[in-house]
């Protein structure tokens, strides 16, 4: 049974499969290898995923989402026409579409796969990403972070022995690690990171900007004006490094507003964004007491390192230019898949032993003495950069006299006060009545590769132990919420895969000419009812050649700056 390697990004995700002859990406339904993470829901009800539904972020808002990653972890709930979803029944379906597409490509039922996550992710990100799988009708084998995915993408491992910075800026994380290669082991020194940086606030960045200057709201804003300005500052973000000034036409509010984007208007934005990054770097480097002349290789992962700015910031901060050869795009998924042959013992693959981090500090809160208005001081247990999996115990003493009850409130975090860090759940147990300080638990936190966490508590006067798997937290499912949502995402279905070419290929077009005015628009309306008509006659080699057509009919269209 192959094991495949799966990228869910905030932006876009993509899957591979190692093979004997190296790592294959999978294809998605269009035939290529990066599919938008974005959902929405049709006209009839049927779910579009990718491509498509990326298409009809402009035409239809309020049934279609993108950037849902951000919110894994949380209970929030996002609107879809008229049903309800969480981020991770909507990952759930972004994966389902992946696993479906790899099965194509493979001829064979998939049912398990390795899944890369942010390497900040928390315990509540990571346990809702697995469920996502689950909710797929997969087998989590592996949660993998992602910048060792890609560490191991790059064959770091297959170098001379050193130390490797790995820096993934996404389109809605970042992501740092140090690494270090030595005698055939690959082992992660520290993480650090920033969950709410990525490509995606250098486009927030820039469309405050401009709405501020036009005195204008996002409220005041219709969603398909609002969503279409989001669009233009995308393609204008990634052509700035071609173009000195590009020239926007902006309908705002019922007004035709024009829009001149400069290089040097886009690095002022950018500044308060790159000192954001500039901090989990040097922190990370403090907490593997290692400096930068250290560094062995700098590499660079996801879609918005491509950002010269980025580059630049990063190329000065260590005095040489970083690696990127690789498309940051795919590289995760590229680890992934090789991880995944790992697991499956794939025999094209020499064994890496390979080791990890807790990337935040984890621990309990206790009796603060000092100041109890501020509430309880935070008892760390496991350190942030403590390679795992660990184990480690720490013993408190009940802090009243003749105390029933210990209550261990699991935390994460690194402020000393713990209602100042995240909470993952509790456990309390029973002891026997005693003068305070006399009676005494110990509590034991495991941290596995996946970077789940699980809680023990012996009293030592009973000797018995009680224990828990932190996995309520929010915006996790339980045993019947799972179910529930199994059958809310069985009866939304896909459209036939022999069809997404088509659709996508109609959601652009009326993309376009939702976009356009006058001759353009008309023109584009010839096309698509030509097309319509095409795909009535049924005839799939007639179709074929006219969705070509129109693909480079609109390729130039897209490559104007009307768009």
């Amino acid at each position: 049974m192959a094991i495949i390697g799966i990228d869910l990004g905030t932006t876009n995700s993509a899957c591979g499969i190692l093979t004997d002859d190296g790592v294959k990406l999978v294809p998605n339904r269009l035939g290529v290898t990066l599919t938008p993470s974005v959902v929405g829901l049709d006209e009839i009800g049927k779910l579009v995923v990718g491509k498509t539904a990326k298409e009809r972020l402009i035409n239809h808002s309020d049934t279609t989402v993108a950037a849902f990653k951000r919110l894994m972890g949380t209970d929030h709930k996002i609107k879809l026409g008229r049903q309800q979803f969480s981020a991770t029944e909507l990952s759930s379906v972004v994966l389902r579409s992946l696993k479906e597409d790899a099965e194509a490509f493979l001829n064979k039922e998939i049912t398990e796969a390795v899944i890369s996550v942010p390497a900040y992710f928390n315990d509540n990100q990571r346990q809702a990403t697995k469920q996502a799988g689950e909710l797929a009708g997969l087998k989590v084998e592996r949660l993998i972070n992602e910048p060792t995915a890609a560490a191991i993408a790059y064959g770091l491992h297959d170098k001379r022995e050193g130390n490797f910075l790995i820096l993934d800026l996404g389109g809605g994380t970042f992501d740092v690690s140090i690494l270090e290669f030595f005698d055939g082991i690959m082992e992660v020194h520290a993480s650090a990171g920033d969950n709410y940086l990525g490509g995606e606030d250098f486009v927030e960045a820039m469309i405050d900007s401009v709405l501020e200057e036009l005195k204008l709201k996002k409220s005041s804003l219709k969603p398909r004006e609002l969503q279409n300005l989001y669009m233009q500052m995308e393609t204008a973000k990634r052509r700035i490094s071609q173009q000195a000034g590009q020239l926007l036409k902006l309908n705002l509010s019922g007004r035709e507003v024009e829009w001149k984007v400069t290089s040097e208007w886009f690095e002022k934005l950018s500044t308060p964004l790159l000192l954001r990054a500039k901090r989990p770097i040097e922190r990370a480097m403090r907490d593997a007491d290692l400096p930068s002349a250290k560094i062995d290789e700098v590499v660079l992962v996801g879609g918005s390192t491509r950002l010269a700015l980025f580059r630049s910031m990063v190329g000065r901060m260590f005095g040489r230019l970083p690696s990127c050869h690789l498309d940051p795009d795919t590289v995760v998924a590229l680890g992934a898949a090789i991880q995944a042959g790992l697991k499956e013992k794939n025999s094209a693959l020499d064994d890496i032993v390979l080791t990890d981090v807790c990337p935040y500090t984890l621990g309990t809160g206790i009796v603060n003495e000092d100041s109890p208005q501020l509430g309880s001081y935070f008892l760390p247990i496991i350190e942030r950069n403590t390679v795992v999996p660990v184990s480690i115990v720490r013993s408190v003493c009940t802090a009243r006299d003749n105390q029933t009850e210990v209550c261990v409130d699991i935390y994460q975090g690194e402020n000393r006060l713990v209602k100042k860090n995240v909470c993952l759940g509790e456990l309390t147990v029973p002891v026997p009545k005693k003068p305070k300080g006399e009676e005494v638990v110990d509590i034991r936190y495991s941290y596995d590769m996946n970077g789940l966490l699980e809680v023990d508590v012996t009293v030592l006067s009973t000797g018995k132990t009680f224990n828990k798997l932190v996995e309520f937290t929010p915006g996790a499912l339980s045993e019947r919420d799972k179910a529930a949502a199994l059958e809310k995402l069985a009866q939304l279905k896909f459209h036939p895969r022999e069809e997404e070419e088509n659709r996508a290929l109609v959601a652009r077009g009326e993309r376009l000419y939702e976009a356009s005015l006058g001759e353009q628009r008309d023109y584009i309306s010839k096309l698509l009812a030509n097309f319509d008509r095409i795909l009535e006659r049924q005839n799939p080699v007639k179709i074929g050649k006219v969705r070509a057509e129109l693909n480079k009919i609109f390729d130039q269209l897209d490559s104007e700056d009307w768009i």
